[in-house]
């Protein structure tokens, strides 16, 4: 800042500007629940932490051994192939076959820093200023945010509790304009848990088909939907999906490294070689120690990733067991990591409501208010985060819980 005496022996303190886009966004909303939890006095016992998506248990030892073999090899310490590390790329494309039963080119995956960078990456090789995105309320709020930041207009088409939180295809057929160039869905749902359905998303396709735009799907937390699910979906098996499907992963949450920040994008090579354009520009190459670690580990964790998948269905039966116990709270939707839980107070907004958890009762969650319009009577629960016993301490919190009155 610069001060500037004024003739009347004033003075003005003056900035230079700041992107008016970035500038009206809201702070990170993580840490502002957090925030709150820092002034809690520990009466209800330690913080139960259901805010952030942290997988509430340690990576496997094959895989922190690969790390630390990858993370002293000198041969990684230098920039390493825009599009990730070819032995990745051939793991992962052999991963997706396992999942969907179909084939798939190492051309046709490009690794990132992380499944947010892969969402940056994928809406700017679709998108310009000016052009829109549809996203489905409640949505992801980095999602809402990346897209405000490039310049790139939202439109949202609500997904109502009545229904799941499943979207309505004829409302989003209705939205589709011709400045749409993508619709994105998240699924298994963030913040709602909501899973798709195979007919849906097949719809969804069609959709994005008929109008000639891309369907953009995020399955960050695919790996944790229920053991009875054969797959996913059957997109990948449709000759023509490399015309409208991107699809993005993350490996932070299966394999427990979200701090090393490693994600994949898969699409047809005419989208991965314009996505490397936007990489070259974003970060050049993912980091390459943790590519290695988890190509080595990523045919040899299938078990352990089973077990996972199924502990966390465990904590899942849990929460629908203690919240159903609850008369004034209502499960309004669960699915593989998160739930969504409508709160009683209707005098109160959700972010009242978050702070007053985090602040008195030691439960850190997330206000509805973050993931779009009309979302006040919801919180999210990353329930992934904390076992059974916590979901148990958490749900007697909540029984026993003084509110403020309004």
């Amino acid at each position: 800042m610069t001060r500037y005496d004024t003739p009347d022996g004033g003075f003005i303190i003056t900035a230079a500007p700041i992107n008016d886009t970035v500038d009206a966004l809201s702070a990170p909303p993580i840490p502002r629940v957090q925030q709150s939890a820092a002034l809690y006095d520990g009466r209800f016992g330690p913080l139960i932490d259901l805010s952030q998506a942290v997988p509430g248990y340690s990576a496997h030892p094959l895989l922190m051994e690969q790390l630390a073999q990858a993370s002293s090899r000198t041969d990684l310490l230098g920039y390493g192939d825009i599009e990730g590390e070819d032995l990745l790329r051939k793991a992962y494309a052999n991963d997706l076959q396992k999942t969907y039963g179909s084939q798939f080119g190492s051309s046709e995956v490009h690794i990132t820093a992380g499944c947010n960078q892969a969402f940056v990456a994928a809406a700017l090789t679709v998108a310009g200023a000016g052009d829109a995105v549809l996203l489905i309320t409640p949505f992801y709020f980095n999602h809402d945010t990346t897209l405000a930041m490039l310049g790139i207009n939202t439109r949202s088409v609500a997904a109502s509790a009545e229904n799941g939180f499943l979207p309505d295809p004829a409302r989003l057929a209705a939205a589709i304009t011709p400045d749409v160039k993508a619709i994105v869905c998240v699924t298994p749902n963030n913040p709602t848990g909501a899973i798709y359905p195979a007919g849906l998303m097949d719809t969804l396709f069609g959709l994005c088909m008929a109008h000639n735009i891309w369907l953009i799907v995020d399955e960050t937390y695919r790996d944790f939907l229920p053991t009875d699910r054969a797959k996913p979906h059957d997109l990948f098996n449709r000759p023509d999906w490399r015309d409208h499907l991107i699809g993005l992963y993350s490996f932070s949450k299966s394999f427990c490294i979200p701090g090393h920040r490693l994600g994949a994008i898969t699409a047809g090579t005419q989208i991965i070689n314009n996505v490397a354009k936007v990489m070259d520009n974003l970060q050049i190459c993912a980091p390459r120690a943790p590519q290695h670690a988890i190509a080595h580990a990523l045919p040899r964790l299938d078990d352990w990733r089973e077990g996972n998948r199924q502990e966390i269905a465990r904590r899942r039966r849990t929460l629908e067991r203690v919240i159903g116990e609850l008369p004034d709270w209502h499960l309004s939707s669960v699915g593989a990591y998160f739930s969504y839980i409508r709160h009683p107070f209707k005098h109160l907004d959700s972010v009242t409501v978050a702070e007053n958890l985090a602040r008195e009762h030691g439960i850190i969650c997330l206000p509805g208010a973050f993931f779009g319009s009309d979302q006040d009577r919801f919180l999210r629960l990353a329930f992934a985060n904390v076992d059974s016993a916590g979901i148990e301490n958490f749900a007697d919190r909540l029984a026993h819980a003084e509110w403020p009155d309004g």
